[in-house]
């Protein structure tokens, strides 16, 4: 473990000035926004806003109602493989994750999922402490079982961590 003495700063602490601005209304932003994904080659384009995997959250109802707006869901663990079918074809793959643990039984559950529904490009690693080695490794199989495949993992906090 190591102490750090630095100072922290929490919202309360921030703030976020304002810059001038050509837009002369609020209707002419435009949250869409196109990324590339490293690792995957993977490019998505939409609002960057994502529903968690928590219960009550990451359903399918969520991910239908935010894939209206081009947002992205990622979906709770306990979602069975025959929802994926009808899920890729109401809304396609761009804008839900399946959600996994990082037990053997969860990679076993992924690998069913992803063998039996390729077209899906995003796997969500769900777990409270990113930090451990065993997440790392989950990672690094679950990159090497799929590498075309978008990971989002965590949890982390620290840049060091996130690569």
């Amino acid at each position: 473990m190591r102490i750090e003495d630095e100072v922290k700063l929490d919202f309360k602490d921030v703030l976020i000035r304002p810059k001038r601005s050509t837009l002369s209304s609020r209707k002419q932003v435009d949250l869409n926004r196109t990324y590339k994904f490293k690792h995957s080659g993977l490019e998505w384009s939409g609002v960057p806003i994502m529903a968690s995997n928590m219960d009550g959250v990451g359903t399918l109802q969520m991910a239908h109602a935010l894939y209206q707006h081009r947002m992205f869901t990622c979906l709770v663990k306990n979602i069975t493989t025959e929802y994926f079918e009808s899920t890729l074809q109401d809304i396609g793959a761009d804008h839900f994750a399946v959600s996994t643990g990082t037990s053997q039984q969860d990679f076993e559950r992924l690998s069913r999922i992803i063998n039996e529904h390729d077209k899906i490009k995003f796997i969500c690693v769900d777990v409270a402490n990113g930090y451990s080695e065993t997440f790392g490794d989950y990672l690094e199989d679950i990159r090497d079982a799929w590498p075309d495949k978008t990971i989002i993992a965590g949890n982390v906090v620290t840049a060091d961590m996130t690569q």
